[in-house]
C-alpha cells in the first residue's frame, strides 16, 4: 500500500508452513493478483486455510509450478525447478525458482532440502546463479556441498530470525559457505536486505550496513 501496488503478477507460495504463507494473505488483500504458484493445495493450519481463502475470494486457483517452464517477468525470466517430484517431507515440497536478468541469475529455494537439491541436479536443470538464497533458514539440512558447488554463488542471502530456537544458521553451513568464499548477507545482523541488478551488475543494500 506505501508504494501504491494494487497488482501483482504472480504470487508464489513456496510450501505451506506459517513462516512461508503468513504474510501471503495481506498481499492478497492489498492487491490483485494475476496467478498464485503452491506446491500444494491443503495444509491443516490457519495461516494456510487463511491465504487459501484469499485465492478463492479473487476467483483465482493454486497452481501447482510447471517444472521445466519458464514465464515471463518483465525482462526477466522465471524457471520453476522444484520440487521434481512429490515428497512426504513438506519443506521438500518447496517450489524453488531461478530468476534470470541480462547476465545476472537468483536461486530462490525455500526451505528445500537436500533431498530435492540432488533431484535438481540430477535433473540437469541449469542451476549456476549470481545469488542463492540459501535453504531452509541455513539449516545443515539444506545446501550441501554438491548442491553449492553446481550454483557457484558470488552471494549467498540466510533469512534468519535473531537468537532464534533452531540455531539457524548452522555452523555446517556457515562453514561450507566459508568454503566456497562467497559474500554473506544475513536478516539477523543486517535487517532488511535489498538485492538489484542493472543486468550486468548485482547492487546490495542493507538496513545495518554491515559487511
Amino acid at each position: 500500500r506505501k508504494k501504491g501496488i494494487t497488482y501483482l503478477d504472480y504470487i508464489i507460495c513456496t510450501h505451506p508452513h506459517e513462516d512461508h504463507v503468513g504474510g501471503l494473505s495481506g498481499a492478497l488483500e492489498a492487491a490483485k493478483a494475476g496467478r498464485v504458484f503452491c506446491s500444494m493445495d491443503s495444509y491443516d493450519s490457519r495461516a494456510f486455510q487463511n491465504f487459501a481463502n484469499y485465492v478463492k475470494k479473487q476467483e483465482l486457483e493454486l497452481e501447482f509450478p510447471p517444472i521445466g517452464e519458464t514465464i515471463s517477468l518483465g525482462s526477466a525470466s522465471v524457471e520453476f525447478l522444484g520440487p521434481q517430484q512429490i515428497y512426504e517431507d513438506t519443506n521438500e515440497m518447496s517450489i524453488v525458482v531461478r530468476i534470470v536478468y541480462g547476465e545476472t541469475s537468483f536461486l530462490f529455494t525455500g526451505d528445500a532440502g537436500r533431498t530435492s537439491e540432488l533431484d535438481m541436479l540430477a535433473s540437469g536443470s541449469e542451476l549456476r546463479s549470481s545469488v542463492l538464497k540459501v535453504g531452509h533458514h541455513g539449516s545443515y539440512t539444506s545446501t550441501s556441498y554438491v548442491f553449492l558447488r553446481e550454483v557457484m554463488p558470488k552471494y549467498v542471502i540466510i533469512s534468519v530470525g535473531k537468537d532464534n530456537d533452531y540455531g539457524h544458521p548452522h555452523e555446517e553451513v556457515m562453514s561450507r559457505l566459508r568454503d566456497a568464499e562467497v559474500t554473506v548477507y544475513r536478516t539477523d545482523i543486517h535487517g532488511d536486505i535489498i538485492c538489484s541488478s542493472d543486468g550486468e551488475n548485482i547492487r546490495f543494500k542493507t538496513d545495518k550496513n554491515k559487511a
